[in-house]
């Protein structure tokens, strides 16, 4: 009796040793779980994410950028990376023709102009600009003697009229390109109204080609009536560049960085990239954060004259 009380007691010292391992265990688990668990996911999101090798880089250059922020900011620029490759150039003597044969099957828009049922809502000369006769005009034009200007970004014309003015005050047969959409920006006509809008339609190419009909410079000024993306890529596309190119579009970072990095691309070698509102109310978030980000991946120096901005590839 004595000997069977003995192994009871055994049994339960033996059997609470080990109900408090398997408490102490899960003591323990519990923890552990967790940074295997942690551990686990770190290794599959490592073995997961692409390698350096099979990231594609922005094709805007070659030069590092100095600080992390600007870092990481380059490579968040694989969303806007221009691939496509610009035909051989053709010469400067033969890209009016190659505009009108092209975009226009041949014809030029000033061809009976106006047409019969915009005659009515033009004004003989309506010239609006910001900044258009800044002295940075008249100063690269005499610096670079361009036979081809490219100007992104038109609205009235004003600027345009301004560089055929002093390009042919200077002797020089200077063909403008100006590129735009020609549709303005929503509520723009709170500040324009008398341009007319017939069914949604806005007479502002009619307008400009009004405007450069009255300056008499129909035969330097030739309008490209598409967006500035589209139309860059096709000019890129016909090896249509430019000695002197303008960029004056949208303001916002997205689109100043589209055109200039598209503009870039049809710089003739020595050419002058340049544009307007370097100091905005936008401050660096818009075409400042633009031309400073693309001058440091393009080991280019960024150049003031007033409210513009001038990149030198030369």
């Amino acid at each position: 009796m004595k000997e069977e009380k003995q192994q009871l007691q055994q049994h339960l010292h033996l059997h609470h040793h080990h109900q408090r391992k398997i408490i102490a265990a899960k003591k323990l688990t519990r923890p552990a779980g967790y940074i295997l668990l942690l551990l686990l996911s770190y290794a599959l999101g490592y073995l997961s994410a692409p390698s350096s090798s099979s990231v594609q880089s922005p094709a805007i250059g070659t030069a590092s950028i100095p600080t992390a922020d600007a870092a990481a900011e380059e490579s968040d620029l694989g969303h806007f990376r221009v691939a496509r490759r610009c035909a051989a150039p053709i010469p400067s003597m033969l890209i009016r023709q190659t505009i009108l044969d092209r975009v226009f099957n041949g014809t030029s828009p000033f061809d009976s102009f106006p047409p019969p049922q915009v005659a009515h809502l033009l004004r003989p000369k309506r010239i609006k600009g910001w900044g258009s006769t800044g002295a940075v005009f008249e100063n690269l034009i005499r610096r670079v003697k361009p036979r081809t200007i490219i100007e992104v970004g038109t609205f009235l014309g004003a600027s345009a009229i301004h560089m055929a003015e002093v390009a042919s005050r200077l002797g020089l047969k200077t063909q403008i390109l100006c590129v735009d959409d020609f549709r303005g920006w929503p509520g723009f006509r709170d500040r324009f109204k008398d341009i007319a809008m017939i069914n949604g339609d806005i007479m502002l190419l009619y307008q400009f080609m009004q405007n450069i009909i009255h300056v008499n410079a129909s035969d330097s000024v030739l309008p490209v009536p598409f967006s500035t993306a589209s139309t860059l890529d096709k000019l890129c596309e016909l090896g249509v560049l430019g000695d002197l190119i303008e960029v004056d579009a949208g303001h916002d970072f997205n689109s100043a960085w589209s055109d200039i990095n598209r503009a870039y691309r049809i710089l003739r070698p020595g050419g002058v990239l340049f544009g307007h509102d370097y100091f905005t109310s936008a401050d660096n978030k818009g075409v400042r954060r633009a031309v400073n980000l693309f001058a440091r991946l393009n080991n280019l120096r960024v150049q003031l004259d007033g409210q513009h901005w001038v990149l030198d590839s030369a």
